[in-house]
């Protein structure tokens, strides 16, 4: 059973300038002579952490994250102008052009791993590998099982409950739209009451049985606040691309190495995803984890995404 690597700094970070307000920060670790990685973070708007560098080995991997635009250390956070995926994938194109990388293997999870296959559409002579992790491709039928009746919510329907309940009744208009204008609204009551209760859903739907009472948020911060703003920002726009996209595109990208990983028991990102993507990268390794969930931890999730980052190094080299 592999574990995460041994802690480690950043040897270089910088900022990214863009051709907003928006600059994306960026860090660099490990081996800078070793094979390129690029960590994509999941949310939209989840931010990198310390222990995302630690799936990598670092005297093999040159190990490069980024936290999107608003997210984390980027700034400024929240900034939702100019904030749509095809600036972030230009982004993550702006930092290989800028640390001189001719190709290399692009790792997400979650929305990370819509980000993965869809620079790797785009820009498929740039990418050695793929490692996605609970894949999420964004189309409606993903929405739909997140957040209507039906879907999840049929396993925690007093949370869902709840989360309904947290905006006035718009009959005829999707709850998507509903929650989008509550957290824009005026009434900042209103914006921080819904924006808890999206959370709390998120966290149950994640954490499944090990969401506590205790966990959940008890007042809302700013940058909470901003987080849910985002997260609905690209749900109301459809993650700004077109429906089922992400499957119809895969023709240009099926000889590209790839490990697919996903929990049996994830219920933000279905399993059903998992394999469909597998259907059209036919030659991508789909590893079903049976004792794991959408959040990359636990031993059995962890072993697997340091043995796909380990693994990627023999097929890439």
């Amino acid at each position: 059973m592999k574990s995460l690597y041994p802690d480690i700094e950043p040897f270089h970070h910088f900022y990214l300038p863009t051709e907003s307000a928006h600059s994306v920060y960026v860090e660099q670790s490990g081996n800078p002579e070793g094979i390129p990685v690029i960590f994509l973070h999941g949310g939209p708007c989840s931010g990198t952490k310390p222990s995302h560098r630690c799936f990598f080995n670092p005297g093999k991997y040159h190990i490069i994250l980024m936290d999107q635009r608003g997210c984390g250390q980027s700034k400024p956070f929240g900034e939702l102008k100019n904030n749509t995926t095809q600036y972030l994938l230009e982004d993550m194109e702006r930092i290989r052009q800028h640390l001189h990388i001719e190709k290399w293997v692009v790792f997400g999870g979650s929305w990370g791993s819509t980000l993965t296959l869809l620079y790797a559409q785009q820009h498929s002579d740039k990418v050695l590998g793929m490692v996605m992790r609970g894949v999420f491709l964004a189309r409606q039928q993903d929405m739909d099982w997140f957040v209507k009746e039906g879907g999840v919510a049929c396993i925690y329907p007093e949370k869902w409950r709840q989360l309904v309940g947290s905006v006035p009744s718009q009959s005829g208009k999707d709850i998507v739209s509903i929650l989008y204008d509550a957290v824009f609204s005026a009434d900042e009551l209103t914006q921080r009451r819904v924006a808890k209760a999206w959370i709390d859903w998120g966290g149950q739907v994640a954490l499944m049985g090990d969401f506590q009472a205790d966990d959940q948020v008890s007042q809302v911060s700013e940058k909470m606040l901003k987080q849910v703003q985002m997260e609905l920002h690209y749900a109301e726009n459809h993650y700004f691309m077109e429906e089922n996209h992400v499957l119809e595109n895969c023709a240009g990208i099926t000889d590209i190495p790839a490990v697919i990983v996903h929990g049996r028991h994830d219920l933000v990102c279905p399993m059903a995803a998992g394999l469909s993507l597998s259907e059209q990268l036919p030659h991508a390794e789909f590893k079903v984890l049976a004792g794991s969930g959408h959040i990359a931890s636990g031993e059995e999730m962890i072993n697997a995404l340091v043995d796909a980052a380990d693994s990627m190094l023999e097929l890439v080299q």
